[in-house]
Formats: C-alpha cells, sequence, structure tokens
C-alpha cells in the first residue's frame, strides 16, 4: 500500500521546524514562491534542485471525438509543463 502525499499543513510543520520559525512564517514563505513562480512562468521559473515551469506551444494536431468516432482538429494552444531537474530524478528513480 502507498504511503500518502504530505498535507499543506504537514508541509509547513516541517518547513518551520527545519528553519527555526512559526508556521505562519513557513506559510508566508510558501505562499509568496508560489505566487512568485505564477508570475514568472511566462519566462520559465527555475527552482534550483527541482526543476522548473516553462510554457510550450503545441502545434494542432488531428485527433479522434471518442464518442463519435470523426476526425477533428485539436488548435494549437499553450500549456504550462513542469520540468523535473536530472539531481531530483536521480535522487527518486
Amino acid at each position: 500500500m502507498a504511503s500518502k502525499s504530505m498535507t499543506k499543513s504537514q508541509i509547513l510543520d516541517h518547513l518551520s521546524k527545519k528553519t527555526g520559525t512559526t508556521k505562519k512564517v513557513a506559510g508566508m514563505f510558501l505562499e509568496e514562491l508560489v505566487s512568485l513562480s505564477y508570475k514568472e512562468a511566462k519566462k520559465s521559473f527555475v527552482i534550483p534542485g527541482l526543476g522548473k515551469l516553462v510554457v510550450v506551444n503545441r502545434k494542432k494536431r488531428m485527433g479522434r471525438n471518442p464518442a463519435t468516432g470523426e476526425t477533428m482538429v485539436i488548435p494549437a494552444k499553450k500549456v504550462l509543463k513542469f520540468r523535473i531537474a536530472k539531481q531530483a530524478k536521480d535522487s527518486i528513480l
């Protein structure tokens, strides 16, 4: 049975203990990091040792409607992707 992922409260508790601050300060830091990543994602936002957020342009392509089976064109669009750092990938795998 797989273990559950950490909750936001557990993350804040861990960060506050490791940095010697309060949960409130750790929460403010985490919220500011997330806010900054949203603002800077257009230019690609890097978290050293973890990965980076990048905007990728997808080309238009042909697809199939699963309900009717008819062929359709899927329009081009921009998507946000997270590319994990090699260091993080190596530590997990």
